[in-house]
């Protein structure tokens, strides 16, 4: 397992989508931190910085988990990657892990910008930890759900772009809520929405029913991930 994910993190530093991602990453994250912070003077809001980061993901977590999968496919090194001698959950967590410790490294660098914060004020120390612990656990079902399709696809490209649209369909759940007048369809959105289990930990609350959902949707998807390459190993 600890090979696989060696492997897989040095991949991403030997081609461009590493870099990509941490360029593209930490230039986005930088404008929004500045215009909701800085800029913002006494409208400052440090919630506002970490929502518009969650709409972010969107487009840039696909990015790391595009070619998981996908790409083993597409240059037949997947009966290899089958042949290993490691567990299919094995596998599946160290492709999860690189992908994860990418994501998770760049954010935490970024996270950088706050000490300018403290510098020049008192932002409240509880509400940004809240929302630093709930964009990890958020990042991690985000990437579980990307390395579940590239799973099932050998074209990066379709991998990202459903990637994305699933992930549109979590985040913006809560918009789509406000248009629907059958209460049990909008009830059954707002128990998956990302975005509104997100708002305790924005508010500087430890949210336990959250932190287990978001668990919960990583496993979940990382265990059809790993369904799909049992139902392939013996096909």
């Amino acid at each position: 397992m600890f090979a696989i994910y060696k492997r897989e993190l040095r991949s991403y530093f030997i081609s461009p989508i590493g870099y990509i991602f941490v360029a593209a990453f930490l230039c986005v994250s930088g404008i929004i931190f500045t215009t909701t912070t800085i800029q913002a003077g006494e409208a400052s809001s440090v919630g506002s910085y970490f929502s518009l980061l969650l709409m972010v993901f969107v487009i840039v977590l696909p990015l790391l988990t595009m070619k998981l999968f996908s790409d083993e496919r597409r240059l037949r090194t997947e009966p290899l990657l089958l042949s290993s001698p490691v567990s299919l959950m094995g596998m599946v967590m160290a492709k999860f892990l690189a992908a994860y410790t990418v994501f998770a490294g760049t954010f935490l660098f970024s996270c950088l910008d706050f000490i300018a914060l403290y510098i020049h004020g008192t932002p409240n120390t509880a509400i940004i930890f809240g929302n630093v612990i709930a964009i990890l656990l958020v990042g991690g079902a985000c990437i579980a759900i990307g390395v579940f399709v590239s799973s099932l696809t050998e074209n990066q490209f379709i991998a990202a772009i459903i990637t994305m649209l699933i992930l549109i369909a979590f985040v913006f759940t809560t918009v789509f809520n406000s248009f629907i007048d059958v209460y049990f369809i909008r009830a059954i959105l707002s128990w998956i929405s990302l975005f509104d289990r997100f708002n305790n930990f924005a508010y500087g609350y430890f949210d336990f029913n959250a932190l287990l959902y978001y668990i919960s949707l990583s496993f979940v998807f990382l265990f059809l991930t790993v369904r799909v390459y049992e139902k392939r190993r013996w096909s």
